[in-house]
């Protein structure tokens, strides 16, 4: 990893607080289940988002990322790529700062419109692995 990319993203794990999961599942053995378990195990605030479950990590579960209603600091996404211009909008309208697309998930229009309203999209990169490559955890 690059210096000035470590710094970027050390100074985005010490901002961010709150995480909207959107397609969130209780079932670990899917990553939209390990990974965010892994980050509220690290002290991070997990807000599952789907239409799905009621409740996810102990956490009321909330169908559309539009009726969250607490403020949230990232967006971690574990849908389908199609789906991330939706859900950058969505996460434009509540006021998150971030968007970060787990691997695999790449999305032209959703970098666009996230750099348009001056948000930081992060594409194909996992918070979980990062999070331990930077040492700031073990890692899921």
């Amino acid at each position: 990893m690059l210096e000035d990319s470590e710094s970027r993203f050390r100074r985005l794990y010490a901002s961010m607080r709150t995480i909207a999961v959107v397609g969130a599942t209780p079932n670990e053995a899917k990553p939209g289940g390990s990974i965010p378990r892994y980050l509220q195990a690290q002290g991070y605030r997990i807000i599952p988002v789907t239409p799905a479950h009621q409740e996810v990590f102990g956490q009321k579960a909330y169908p559309s990322l539009r009726d969250v209603e607490e403020p949230v600091d990232v967006v971690e996404v574990f849908r389908p790529a199609e789906e991330a211009p939706a859900i950058v909008e969505a996460a434009i309208a509540i006021g998150a700062s971030v968007v970060w697309l787990q691997p695999g998930i790449v999305s032209a229009e959703a970098e666009r419109l996230g750099g348009e309203a001056g948000i930081t999209v992060i594409m194909d990169q996992c918070m979980g692995v990062m999070h331990r490559e930077l040492g700031l955890g073990p890692g899921p």
